[in-house]
């Protein structure tokens, strides 16, 4: 709707309506819009494979003799299996660099500025963004867990507790792309989107359970590492694949005693509060 004052038009943005229905089918759609973009540019798929398979295969081959697992003791057999939870969760943790890159880089662009300007729910950018984004860390992960079984990684427990498994996995993915995505609104491009967005995981990620034992770190790290969330992914992980090595006792800590209970609330904390975070700074980002 435009009105004349005077010699000049102004022009009215249009509002989004519909409510729930609405912004379902919006993130949808731009859930779609970016699916079709990264099937155009497949090297983005395939340079996203090539280094968690050669984290498999280094961490399998090279420090598998090495490390002394509680209840395993130094087993290259035993580290695979104890690995490749850390592994996985690592994998789907580092897509936030993606998301976030990708965010940037439709900022640079000037795209957020034409979708905030179009009738759709305000969220539904960022959520059609982060939903495509699960999309391709799904991917990867079945990709991810062919490689591990060729290399000897095993589930033990059954398809339906593997399934629930890599579900808490990419839970824990998708509640880290939220970050990403405010990291991506808070920066000017992709380059420092991507350093941001990785900066910060190195040491969330080696600070945890996911490589080594806690027992094995200084006191003070134990305590950072057993209420790290991504230690609480990786134990739930392993115990619903059945690779907790025998006759493993959990450290002390409650996320290490409920660990699949602690990996649902902390990916639903980290949802809730970054979602709000990164939905506030989509409709205020210049």
């Amino acid at each position: 709707m435009s009105t004349t004052t005077g010699s000049a038009p102004a022009t009215r943005a249009p509002r989004a309506g519909g409510g729930i229905a609405q912004s379902v089918t919006d993130s949808l759609t731009i859930a779609k819009r970016n699916l079709l973009r990264m099937m155009r540019i497949p090297e983005m798929v395939v340079f996203g494979l090539i280094q968690p398979v050669m984290f498999v295969v280094l961490f399998s081959y090279v420090f598998g003799g090495s490390i002394s697992i509680p209840g395993a003791g130094v087993d290259a057999g035993a580290y695979r299996e104890f690995l490749m939870a850390g592994i996985f969760a690592q994998t789907v943790t580092f897509a936030t660099a993606g998301a976030g890159a990708g965010i940037a880089e439709d900022m640079h662009k000037g795209l957020i500025d034409r979708f905030r300007s179009l009738p759709m729910a305000r969220g539904a950018v960022l959520t059609g963004r982060t939903l495509a984004d699960l999309v391709q860390t799904a991917l990867t992960l079945v990709v991810l867990a062919v490689v591990a079984t060729i290399v000897g990684w095993r589930a033990h427990e059954g398809v339906l507790k593997a399934l629930a498994g890599f579900g808490l996995l990419l839970l824990l993915g998708y509640a880290f792309t939220w970050i990403g995505a405010l990291i991506g609104l808070s920066v000017r491009t992709p380059e420092a989107a991507t350093s941001g967005g990785l900066i910060w995981l190195f040491p969330l990620t080696f600070i945890s359970i996911a490589f080594v034992p806690s027992e094995n770190m200084p006191s003070f790290l134990q305590h950072v590492a057993e209420w790290n969330p991504f230690s609480a992914t990786v134990l739930a992980a392993r115990e619903l694949f059945g690779n907790l090595p025998p006759g493993y006792q959990a450290p002390d800590a409650w996320p290490m005693q409920n660990p699949v209970l602690a990996s649902l609330l902390w990916s639903a904390l980290i949802i809730a509060f970054f979602r709000t975070l990164a939905v506030r700074k989509y409709r205020s980002a210049a």
